[in-house]
């Protein structure tokens, strides 16, 4: 034990030096960038980026420094932070800027190999066989089952709000519940059995939380004490040795938070490979018993694993690719949503005139229809434009980190004065630059949006957008904004998100009135942001709100 202290100690120290000695050596283009002082020399500003209370920073540097802004990390480390639509339409687009390994591998030991752990031809290898099935005909084949989630979930919530008001609570031993709790086992659901073909929770009170919810719950806030290591140690650390060695010294690390993100980790890899094996054999038994599963056999795995079996061999994906889809789906799919559900809902709390407006569209749209189908759905024009303006000034990824795998040059839609006065129009980028795309601060930017662009108005989607908008020519792939990203990396599955959105918010808010309650609540800048109650004795994320029957 000792020698393996050691060890880590001499590579921590070699590691040190080596990018000590490279920062004082080698200059680069991204010195003569603006940017913030760092308050640390080891950390530089990475702590202040990167950090669950940063809403006011980021607001601070976009408004400080422009759409171009160095970050000083790791030992002067150069980052830089950017929403230049330009330089964004040239960083998603095109193949030279990827996400980091930390990212890349940090994610592949989370989930497997799967969208969010490859990279190059192995990614986009992936994504061919993956598009067929988020494509407009398949999401129409969806609807009962997003519908079916929908009502059980209204069911639930009916009986608990029978009797008058309801103050939705974390508290399980009080028997009360809360927004975020439910849109989270809600979002699991939807994925479960449209993505994997598999039930998580028949949205019971009664029912205690699937082992898989439960350690995936855990999993953003136990990563994310990692997120400097994944970063700067990570992609330099699973090049030592064998994997079956690199566990064994992982099991042998003290650290409480170590080995409860190892649990958590085993526990999704192991119900995904139960899932997997369960699929399998039903597609080999025939229709009839891929028919009798969830999802009847139109879930997406089970039509990925299909095409997969007949694919070619150079096109066809391997097991472990295979299982990997279904932790990175599960993944990308449950906390992005089910917060974002949050959000309208605690927004439509803050601004009841909004609610009632949006069930008024519902109520006089449905009229005698038992449900919507997806045109009518997809229809509905104030839905439509809540949806779009909290995705935009909410984003529930705020920042995505990607790297230069090659030398390039960014193109700037405005010139930048560097520290030295000189204008700068276009960046050399050495190969191995880090780059953060801004995500809320393209979506919030006072240039394209207008000088109401920190305020939440649905209605500024019910007639054009600014002349700025549409001239900047973002590359996201949804609405002139980079929520979903765009590109090679975009998003593949941001149809299917809104659709789940939209079947949640037309069922709730037409049998339910969403009102404050007397908590405060706070959003924290996680990476996925998280709402929870500000000074609160209460560990983890929560949204009281008070719930009436209409």
């Amino acid at each position: 034990m000792i020698t393996l202290y050691l060890s880590a100690l001499v590579f921590a120290l070699a590691f040190l030096f080596r990018k000590l000695l490279i920062r004082l050596l080698v200059t680069s283009p991204i010195d003569n960038i603006p940017g913030p002082t760092p308050k640390s020399f080891l950390k530089g500003a990475f702590g202040q980026v990167f950090n669950p209370d940063a809403w006011d920073f980021h607001r601070e540097i976009a408004e400080t420094y422009g759409s171009v802004i160095k970050i000083r990390s790791f030992l002067g480390d150069n980052w830089l932070y950017i929403f230049d639509p330009k330089a964004l339409h040239h960083i998603v687009e095109q193949y030279v800027f990827e996400e980091t390994d930390g990212f890349i591998q940090g994610n592949k030991l989370a989930f497997g190999e799967g969208l969010l752990g490859t990279l190059g031809e192995q990614h986009r290898k992936q994504r061919k066989m993956l598009n067929p099935v988020f494509s407009i005909a398949h999401m129409r084949e969806m609807i009962p089952i997003f519908y079916d989630v929908g009502h059980k979930l209204r069911g639930t919530l009916l009986k608990k709000v029978k009797n008058g008001p309801q103050e939705w609570f974390i508290s399980r031993l009080s028997g009360k519940i809360d927004v975020l709790y439910w849109m989270s086992r809600t979002a699991l659901e939807l994925i479960g059995q449209s993505g994997i073909g598999y039930s998580f929770d028949d949205l019971t009170e009664e029912r205690p939380p699937h082992e898989y919810a439960a350690a995936y719950k855990q999993f953003v806030p136990a990563s994310f004490k990692f997120f400097f290591i994944r970063n700067y140690f990570l992609p330099t650390l699973v090049k030592i040795g064998t994997p079956k060695l690199r566990r064994y010294i992982v099991d042998l690390l003290p650290g409480k938070d170590v080995q409860d993100l190892k649990s958590i980790i085993d526990i999704m890899h192991d119900i995904s490979v139960m899932i997997y094996e369960s699929k399998k054999k039903a597609i080999a038994e025939g229709d009839a018993a891929l028919a009798g599963q969830i999802g009847r056999g139109k879930d997406i795995m089970s039509i990925l694993m299909r095409a997969n079996m007949s694919a070619s061999a150079e096109d066809s994906l391997t097991e472990d690719e295979v299982i990997g889809q279904m932790s990175t789906l599960t993944a990308a799919a449950t906390d992005t949503t089910s917060n974002a559900l949050a959000r309208v809902l605690h927004l439509l709390a803050q601004n009841q005139d909004a609610q009632e407006k949006l069930r008024r569209e519902i109520s006089e749209a449905k009229g005698a229809m038992a449900q919507f189908d997806y045109d009518q759905l997809v229809s509905l024009p104030y839905l439509d434009a809540i949806c779009r303006e909290t995705l935009r000034l909410y984003s529930p990824v705020s920042m995505i980190p990607k790297t230069a795998r090659k030398d390039t040059v960014l193109p700037l839609s405005n010139p930048i004065k560097g520290l030295d006065g000189s204008e700068i129009r276009e960046i050399p980028i050495p190969a191995n630059t880090n780059v953060i795309v801004g995500i809320m601060a393209s979506n919030r930017n006072p240039e394209l949006w207008g000088p109401d662009s920190y305020e939440w108005k649905p209605e500024r989607w019910l007639k054009p957008l600014p002349n700025a908008v549409s001239q900047a020519h973002l590359p996201g792939v949804y609405s002139n904004l980079m929520t979903f990203l765009g590109g090679g990396r975009a998003c593949i599955g941001f149809k299917f998100s809104q659709l789940e959105m939209k079947v949640i918010l037309s069922l709730l808010i037409e049998n339910f009135r969403f009102s404050l309650s007397d908590k405060e609540i706070y959003w924290q800048m996680f990476g996925v942001s998280a709402p929870t109650v500000h000074n609160s004795a209460k560990s983890g994320s929560q949204l009281p709100l008070i719930v009436e029957r209409i």
